[in-house]
């Protein structure tokens, strides 16, 4: 640490030894080097980097090489993260996504905004821009065939219960209206190219469709993703009145557990395996020709441990389908096994890893339910 007096040099690692200061207060990221000298909270090097670029709420320092001063260290000290988190904190709504350290730049840079530079928590009963329970504007929405990226009217209503999309402003009919109970929605900028881009991913008539979008401002685009939350919320209070808020928190739009490329072989076990793009959504397994296809061109349900569900390392001896990569996997359910194999020993073991976290939870009744309904297919 460069600079500074014995005396503020030890009160300044005193404070930082907190324990309320051992993780960032906006990412959570363990281990904050990283402080505002405005705002009295720690912070980690990437969350600084987002407070320098609001330099009229924010002013950033390292504290591991900057110089801090007996003023800015009593400053820290009469504040720091607890503190500050019960300001600008105060009144989350409890759909509202928090990110962590793990989330794309735009979550993370739109959460700190919405608490420093808007003061979107700081009072009861503020309005929000996506707290109305209706949100209508455009969105930039990826073609289905052509793959071009053109502007959409799209409507979320909590009165209706459904998010809509049109092909023109005036169109008395949606395109495509969805039911917000089956909608997920996540963040993708780099599988769609922006740092913005968002993933909606409902069911139709009992299959997949991804509709991938972005806009140009970071706010609007999480203003649209936590207006998703804000209905679904709504509609499971009442689907559910029994329920917890958090149980119902736990049940909003989430990530995917894993994506990536896997070779495939058909049922037979005989056919060459194909590169394909997979995505593990809780317990429906998908795959797609590429990445960005609306729809999956085959599904799988990944039930339990205790249904006759497992994941096991390596194909079975004698397998017969050709395949580039060497690195396979194998998983049984009470049906049939589906054989895969990855390019790295790292892909491997993390695709095993995902499958093992979801194998080894009990099935809830309603993922019974959705068994059930599934028309399981894995097309080669």
């Amino acid at each position: 640490m460069a600079g500074g007096n014995e005396r503020s040099m030890k009160a300044l690692k005193e404070v930082w030894r907190r324990a309320e200061n051992s993780f960032c207060a906006d990412c959570g990221r363990p281990d904050p080097d990283w402080a505002s000298s405005t705002l009295g909270v720690f912070i980690c090097l990437s969350c600084s980097g987002i407070h320098r670029n609001i330099p009229s709420i924010s002013k950033v320092k390292s504290l591991k090489m900057d110089h801090w001063d007996d003023a800015q260290v009593q400053f820290l000290a009469k504040h720091g993260n607890a503190v500050t988190k019960a300001t600008y904190e105060a009144h989350i709504p409890i759909y509202y996504y928090q990110p962590t350290y793990n989330d794309c730049q735009v979550l993370r840079e739109q959460w700190i905004r919405a608490k420093y530079e808007r003061k979107e928590f700081t009072e009861p009963g503020k309005h929000l821009p996506y707290s109305d329970g209706v949100k209508e504007g455009i969105l930039w929405k990826r073609g289905r065939d052509n793959g071009q990226f053109l502007p959409r009217k799209f409507l979320l209503s909590e009165r209706e219960g459904c998010l809509k999309y049109f092909t023109k402003q005036d169109a008395k009919e949606p395109k495509i209206s969805v039911k917000i109970d089956v909608i997920n929605a996540t963040f993708q900028p780099v599988k769609i190219g922006n740092p913005n881009g968002l993933q909606i991913t409902c069911l139709k008539d009992n299959k997949t469709r991804n509709i991938f979008v972005y806009h140009e401002s970071g706010k609007e685009v999480v203003d649209w993703f936590n207006a998703i939350r804000s209905v679904q919320f709504h509609y499971l209070k009442v689907a559910f009145p029994i329920a917890s808020d958090n149980e119902i928190k736990n049940r909003l739009t989430r990530n995917f557990l894993k994506e990536g490329y896997m070779e495939k072989t058909g049922p037979k076990q005989r056919e060459a395996f194909k590169k394909r793009w997979f995505t593990l959504d809780h317990r429906r397994l998908m795959y797609f020709k590429d990445p960005l296809d609306a729809f999956a061109k085959g599904e799988v349900f990944v039930g339990s441990r205790e249904n006759g569900y497992s994941v096991e390392k390596g194909l079975p001896s004698g397998t017969q389908g050709n395949f580039s990569w060497h690195y396979g996997l194998t998983i049984v359910t009470p049906d049939r096994e589906y054989l895969f194999t990855c390019e790295t020993e790292t892909d491997q073991m993390d695709w095993i890893a995902a499958f093992t976290s979801i194998i080894n939870q009990a099935m809830t009744p309603q993922e019974y339910a959705s068994k059930c309904l599934d028309a399981i297919s894995f097309l080669s």
